[in-house]
């Protein structure tokens, strides 16, 4: 690796944080000699270019005794450390990718830490290490057909997991199709809502009986909707790119804890099974208190923490952002606020850029003094919205389409935040994460006032001590 070359030296001298950016790259050096560093024009989703250094490497899997080397790209950005690389396979030419749970088509890596890449505890050498033990439980190449007389479908040794049919077929994929649990109010809003995006082929709306949130589904058995269909039956969500939870069982009877218990059993009982049916499904929990059960979701599930999400604080996110674009008349600024933390009192925000995009990661600002009396007017403002059935089913269906149509687009959802800002439990927050076909990614902690610090450390604090009071 060539640290001293012009080029590479020419381009590290307009990192935002060179010094340290050396550093982590001499110790991905020490562990990996043969890696290579170059420059390169990366060119962002939204058409602008940027030169950028590039590690160049050849991973080593192991399948069945036998190691085999995969070709893999790492762009920095120029905020690298403190933002994750863009992690790339680079197929050769007998080679083709083969999209799955931490690839997508066009062979964007995608792994859990990525979304929750907090430097200096993340580094690149964890990250590989991570890559290599994820890339042999799925590896994410197969071999082309070279046509000449071989077997079409015949894969690279290393790659395993795919089941074909007759004929030499793949087993043909529900792309855009959604299921929603839960058939009470919520979950019929979240239905309507989804569908008037047009984003979707075939919904699927299972009612749970033992779900106290009922009542709905029969008027939609009765006034049909082209693509939707009812059912009971699990079994119906097979195939599903996105899985909604609108269930939840409240009685007035039953302690607060008990009444979360109820719904915990009900997660027991639905989610592994819904797992299994969509296994590269991104779940997203709408039950309450959502940051519980999207814990309990992730836990159920066995998935990335990029796969299972909550809609968390989405919803006064968007509402914030129109006071403040709006109401308040400050469009001009060309920032956008978030709110974060957990759905109580507690809830903070944070500014960022809302035009980066694509690969373009939002670089998250602290409300500052200046901006902070702008901030807590937008919030007393907020006090008088409500979390209504038909706008939480509107913010569903907005995070739903982000994920389906690949929007790349932050939103304030609640995800794994152990490692963010220094929260050191496990525990699920609202936080601000770029969504798309992938699922989440976490975008990089920033420093909050000691406020809102103290706030965001004590919802951490009373999440983790209500979650071991559970039976999960």
């Amino acid at each position: 690796m060539d640290h001293d070359s012009e080029s590479v030296k020419r381009i590290l001298s307009k990192y935002k944080f060179r010094d340290l950016a050396t550093e982590e790259l001499q110790k991905v050096n020490r562990v990996h000699p043969d890696v290579n560093t170059v420059t390169g024009t990366y060119t962002f989703s939204d058409g602008s270019q940027k030169d950028l250094l590039k590690l160049v490497i050849n991973i080593p899997v192991k399948y069945k005794g036998c190691s085999y080397n995969l070709p893999i790209q790492l762009w920095l950005l120029d905020s690298f450390p403190f933002t994750p690389p863009i992690c790339l396979l680079r197929p050769t030419a007998t080679m083709m990718i083969r999209e799955g749970k931490h690839v997508d088509a066009r062979g964007r890596i995608y792994l859990p830490a990525l979304h929750n890449w907090d430097y200096p505890k993340s580094s690149v050498t964890a990250l590989l290490v991570e890559m290599i033990a994820k890339f042999e439980e799925d590896p994410p190449l197969a071999m082309k057909s070279e046509g000449d007389g071989k077997d079409p479908n015949e894969l690279l040794a290393f790659v395993s997991h795919i089941n074909l049919i007759e004929g030499g077929k793949q087993p043909e994929q529900s792309v855009y199709k959604v299921s929603v649990i839960g058939g009470g109010d919520l979950g019929i809003a979240a239905v309507l809502s989804i569908m008037a995006k047009g984003c979707v082929n075939k919904l699927v709306l299972i009612d749970i009986p033992q779900s106290s949130t009922k009542g709905g589904t029969m008027d939609l058995e009765i006034f049909s909707l082209p693509n939707v269909e009812v059912s009971k039956d699990l079994a119906a969500s097979a195939g599903s790119r996105v899985v909604v939870f609108t269930m939840n069982a409240w009685s007035e009877e039953q302690s607060y804890v008990s009444v979360v218990q109820t719904n915990v059993d009900m997660y027991r009982q639905m989610v592994p099974v819904v797992a299994q049916l969509s296994p590269a499904a991104v779940l997203v929990v709408a039950s309450q208190p959502v940051e519980i059960m999207t814990h309990v979701a992730w836990r159920q599930s066995c998935f990335s923490p990029t796969h299972v999400i909550g809609v968390g604080c989405n919803l006064d996110s968007q509402r914030l952002a129109h006071i403040l674009n709006i109401a308040l008349v400050t469009s001009s600024t060309s920032k956008q606020a978030w709110v974060i933390g957990e759905l109580s009192d507690n809830k903070v925000a944070v500014w960022g850029n809302p035009r980066a995009s694509g690969d373009k990661q939002t670089v998250l600002y602290p409300v500052s003094s200046s901006t902070k009396p702008l901030i807590d007017r937008a919030f007393e403002i907020l006090k008088g919205k409500g979390q209504r059935s038909w706008s939480v089913g509107l913010s569903i269906a907005d995070i739903t389409y982000s994920i389906l149509t690949d929007q790349r687009k932050t939103h304030s959802i609640t995800t794994l935040a152990q490692g963010w800002g220094g929260i050191g439990s496990e525990v699920f927050l609202s936080l601000p994460c770029v969504l798309g076909a992938n699922g989440s990614t976490r975008l990089a902690g920033v420093t909050l006032s000691p406020e809102y610090d103290a706030k965001l450390r004590e919802s951490a604090t009373s999440l983790s001590n209500f979650f071991v009071q559970l039976r999960i």
